[in-house]
C-alpha cells in the first residue's frame, strides 16, 4: 500500500469517527431531553432531521471511501454501489435543504410581530414537522435517477464517460438525458443556496437593528446578557456561512473533476470537502447551545 494512500485511508477514517461522534452526541442530547420532558425550542425539531441527514452523508460516503483508500477496492456490487450513492446523495440533498428551512425559520421567528410576518409567523411552527418529511419525500424523488448512473467496478457496460471513486463508478450512458437531469440537481441547490444567503441577510439586519434599539434604551447600562433568540441566531448564521464556503469549494473541486481529464485527487478532495460540513456542524451548534454544555460538563 502506498504512504499516499494510507495517508488518505487515515483522513478519511479521522474524519468519518469525528463526524459520527459529533453528531450521535447531538442527537442523544436532544434525546435526553425530550425524555426528560423539557420545553425543546422550535428549531430543535429542524436540527434532528439534519442529524440524520448529515450522519448519512458520512456514513455512506466516509465508510466506502477509507475502505477503498486503505486497498478494499472491489467491496460492493451493483446494488451497493446504486444503494450508497443514494443514499449519500439523499442525504446530502436533505442536509442542504434542512439547513434552508432552519435559516428561513429563524428569519420568520426572529422578525418584529408588526411586520408583514406575524400572520406567518403564527402559523409557521404547527407546519415544521410537515415540512421536515415533505424535504424528505422531494428529496427522494428528485434522486431517484442517481442509481442509474452507478455502477459496479465489475460491470462492463459501455459508456461515453466513466469516473471511478475507488469502489464503484459513475458512468453516463446517455448524455441528452444526463444534462437535462444535472441541470434540475443544480436548480435545487441554487434555490437552497439563495434562500439562505437571503434569510441570513434578514438575520444580520434584524439584529443589527435590535442591538441598535437597545442601545437607544440603555445608553448607561448596556446588559452584556445575550437572548437565547439572539444565540440561535447567531449559531445558525454561522452554520450556513460554514455551509456556504465548504459547499461552494467542494462544487468548484467537483466542477473540475468533471470538466478536466480524470483525476483521483480531485475527486477525493471533493470527497473531503462535502464531508466537512456534516463533520463539523454538530459541534457549531454545541459550542452556541448552553443546555449541551450544562449536559456535558455537568
Amino acid at each position: 500500500m502506498a504512504s499516499e494512500d494510507l495517508a488518505l485511508g487515515t483522513i478519511f477514517l479521522l474524519q468519518t469517527i469525528v463526524g459520527f461522534l459529533g453528531n450521535f452526541c447531538l442527537l442523544h442530547h436532544y434525546l435526553f431531553l425530550y425524555y426528560k420532558g423539557c420545553r425543546l425550542r422550535s428549531t430543535d425539531l429542524i436540527l434532528k432531521h439534519l442529524i440524520v441527514a448529515n450522519s448519512l452523508v458520512i456514513l455512506s460516503r466516509g465508510v466506502p471511501q477509507t475502505m477503498a483508500a486503505l486497498g478494499l477496492k472491489d467491496f460492493l456490487n451493483d446494488f451497493g454501489c446504486k444503494f450508497i450513492f443514494y443514499l449519500h446523495r439523499v442525504g446530502r440533498d436533505v442536509s442542504i435543504g434542512t439547513t434552508c428551512l432552519l435559516s428561513v425559520f429563524q428569519a420568520i421567528i426572529i422578525s418584529p410581530w408588526i411586520s408583514k410576518w406575524a400572520e406567518l409567523k403564527k402559523k409557521v411552527t404547527k407546519h415544521i414537522g410537515t415540512s421536515n418529511i415533505l424535504c424528505w419525500i422531494l428529496t427522494m424523488m428528485l434522486d431517484i435517477m442517481v442509481p442509474v448512473y452507478v455502477t459496479d467496478k465489475w460491470s462492463n457496460k459501455n459508456s461515453t464517460k466513466k469516473k471511478d471513486y475507488g469502489y464503484c463508478y459513475v458512468v453516463i450512458y446517455d448524455k441528452i438525458t444526463y444534462f437535462l437531469y444535472v441541470p434540475l440537481l443544480l436548480f435545487h441547490d441554487v434555490l437552497c443556496l439563495g434562500l439562505m444567503l437571503w434569510a441570513s441577510s434578514s438575520m444580520v439586519f434584524i439584529l443589527y437593528r435590535h442591538r441598535q434599539r437597545v442601545q437607544r434604551i440603555h445608553k448607561t447600562n448596556i446588559s452584556s446578557r445575550t437572548s437565547p433568540e439572539s444565540t440561535a441566531t447567531q449559531s445558525i448564521l454561522v452554520l450556513v456561512c460554514t455551509f456556504v464556503s465548504l459547499s461552494t469549494l467542494s462544487s468548484i473541486f467537483h466542477t473540475c473533476s468533471a470538466v478536466y481529464e480524470f483525476s483521483l485527487w480531485l475527486v477525493n478532495t471533493s470527497t473531503l470537502l462535502a464531508a466537512c460540513f456534516p463533520t463539523v456542524s454538530p459541534y457549531i451548534l454545541m459550542s452556541h447551545d448552553s443546555r449541551v454544555s450544562r449536559l456535558c460538563f455537568a
